[in-house]
């Protein structure tokens, strides 16, 4: 974070542990439940904010899709595919859609931005067996 030229806080420290300790990305509700279960409440707007701080410096990314923003840490470049019923946002690494992303833009001269990060919407595993 001093690289980054923010103050290391321990409310700033705890979200960033939180994070990596994640297998998934997590909305603001499901980090401050988190953080309340390992007996760590920190207000929402305080978790909101910190994540917002985390995301201009790049250290974390925000990814939209229905219902709240889901963040994950920055790290190696990924895409992610996104439930459009439940929500639930996974990585799924650049190595696998190199080919893809090729074609992409030499279809529409679209190209990724720095994050190099596509978004594919479907509906997940557990969302499709009900379906």
């Amino acid at each position: 974070m001093r690289r980054h030229g923010l103050r290391c806080t321990p409310g700033r420290l705890r979200i960033l542990a939180l994070f990596r300790a994640s297998d998934h990305h997590l909305s603001v509700g499901e980090a401050c439940a988190h953080l309340a279960a390992a007996g760590e409440a920190i207000h929402p707007t305080t978790v909101y904010r910190t994540l917002e701080t985390l995301t201009a410096v790049g250290l974390v990314h925000a990814v939209p899709g229905p219902g709240p923003m889901r963040y994950g840490l920055t790290g190696e470049p990924h895409h992610h595919t996104v439930c459009r019923r439940c929500g639930r946002v996974a990585a799924l690494g650049t190595d696998h859609l190199t080919e893809a992303v090729g074609r992409i833009e030499e279809l529409t001269g679209l190209r990724p931005d720095a994050s190099g990060s596509l978004l594919v919407y479907g509906r997940c595993a557990g969302c499709s067996a009900g379906a």
